[in-house]
């Protein structure tokens, strides 16, 4: 699906923009009375006016705030705040965040982040709320149903969410993502533009993998980041 950019990101040929403090939540569902049930993640979709990312499908999540604190608890705190307010979902106080990836906006953009994604569970019996202006759908999804929808065009994704989101295809419950990244210090991930016009691709330094900007052609498979 080709979708229009956001005025937020325009190419930008001058020196790079530096990057904001920004921190997401990969929500995933509780398996409840059905320990087994398939890993589900929530994705929320902004809305078609936003400058940064209009129409796209994503994790909720924004830029790191004053009143958020510094640090690594700034970046948690961020993250459940940006939750609340995106999706009307509190998580307890108590409730574990665990770092599952780290990127960076590539120089290229105008507006750029320096974006930590924590996957933590859903409380029971949450159903997202969104307020209709920022943020317009929101749903629960098995990753390989997620990807399988964007292929026939009816959702989109920035590429590290759609990286993500392959990342997530290979555990089969929430438990077991959990516990695969649970220890986890990501290194940032910033990907780099290379060509031109049709045939331009971002790779990812690090990870050996490309993919056209206009079509998904491959979805990215990657081990557990050191």
């Amino acid at each position: 699906m080709e979708r229009r950019q956001g005025s937020a990101e325009a190419r930008h040929d001058g020196p790079p923009a530096t990057p904001r403090p920004a921190a997401s939540i990969v929500l995933l569902r509780r398996g409840g009375k059905h320990s087994q049930r398939a890993l589900e993640v929530l994705l929320l979709k902004r809305s078609e006016a936003a400058a940064f990312m209009p129409g796209l499908w994503v994790f909720a999540g924004g830029s790191v705030d004053p009143v958020d604190g510094d640090g690594p608890e700034g970046y948690r705190a961020c993250a459940r705040r940006e939750l609340q307010e995106e999706a009307g979902i509190e998580l307890p106080a108590d409730e574990e965040l665990v770092p599952f990836t780290r990127w960076i906006t590539p120089e290229v953009v105008s507006r750029r982040f320096d974006a930590w994604f924590f996957l933590a569970l859903a409380p029971a019996h949450s159903p997202p709320k969104v307020d209709e202006a920022e943020i317009t759908e929101a749903g629960w999804f098995e990753p390989a149903a997620a990807l399988a929808a964007e292929e026939r065009g009816e959702m989109a994704f920035a590429f590290p969410t759609r990286t993500q989101i392959g990342w997530l295809a290979q555990h089969p419950t929430s438990e077991a993502a959990l516990t695969a990244y649970r220890g986890n210090s990501p290194e940032p991930l910033m990907p780099v533009l290379e060509g031109e016009g049709e045939d331009a691709r971002f790779v990812v330094p690090g990870i050996g993998e490309s993919e056209p900007l206009r079509e998904l052609r491959e979805n990215i498979k990657s081990p557990r980041i050191p």
